[in-house]
């Protein structure tokens, strides 16, 4: 099994109200491996599903975690733009279950 990261930016304070990305698939595919500390993460994360990010200043992320398989893995990965170099939240999401930039390098609060 791997977690598929959906990156979406719902609020934002763009001078037209849109972000440059929407419409496209920013998607990154992540397999926490077969260990049962992984398998109890992984469960963790999809049972969470949704993580927001209020940047402060008018934007805010979410990133959608679903299951994939097999040839959906393949697809996710040919279809996505990136993820607009906000990877450090996965990271966050996975070592902490939550997204804080004091996180970002793999720090604890």
């Amino acid at each position: 099994m791997a977690l598929l990261f959906t990156l979406s930016m719902p609020n934002n304070n763009a001078w037209n109200g849109k972000w440059s990305g929407e419409g496209r698939f920013y998607g990154v595919v992540r397999n926490l491996g077969q260990s049962k500390k992984a398998k109890e993460r992984q469960r963790e994360i999809l049972e969470k599903g949704y993580f927001h990010y209020n940047f402060g200043d008018g934007w805010a992320a979410s990133i959608d975690v679903t299951e994939v398989t097999g040839s959906d893995i393949t697809k996710a990965r040919r279809r996505s733009q990136g993820f607009c170099g906000y990877e450090w939240m996965i990271d966050c999401i996975i070592h902490h279950l939550k997204i804080h930039p004091d996180l970002k390098g793999g720090g604890r609060l």
